[in-house]
């Protein structure tokens, strides 16, 4: 009788600490920003006879504490629903970008860099901003 006496007696301890345990589940806010826009491939200029292309984009969430603070992934899409990220080589054009408060310039150039560029077709970009602490 004492034996079924403490069994039940753990029985009930532990029901009753397992019961009045409760799962919380915190969502933190998602502080990245995913940045949608399109270049005409009339947009492309170049300076230098053909051989680099740059393209500039306006982005004014391109602030002085992202510049800072964040990491910027860019992507280019030239098939609807590809999308590919840069720096990268494309069709024999390699891609690469710089940024600033306010805007991001997309560069285009021969993979060797010697040769010229044919002028980039139009093209969507996909800007992430990805904060940091």
């Amino acid at each position: 009788m004492k034996k079924i006496l403490s069994i039940l007696c753990v029985a009930v301890v532990v029901l009753l600490t397992a019961s009045s345990c409760k799962k919380e589940t915190v969502v933190a806010p998602n502080p990245n920003l995913t940045i949608l826009t399109s270049v005409n491939s009339s947009s492309w200029v170049s300076t230098d006879n053909g051989k680099t292309y740059s393209a500039e984009v306006s982005v004014p969430e391109l602030d002085s504490y992202a510049t800072d603070h964040a990491g910027v992934l860019v992507y280019l899409s030239f098939t609807n629903g590809v999308w590919e990220q840069i720096p990268e080589v494309y069709n024999g054009t390699t891609f690469s970008y710089t940024y600033n408060v306010g805007k991001l310039v997309l560069y285009a150039q021969n993979y060797d860099g010697l040769q010229t560029t044919p002028i980039p077709d139009n093209a969507g970009v996909k800007i992430v901003l990805v904060d940091s602490n």
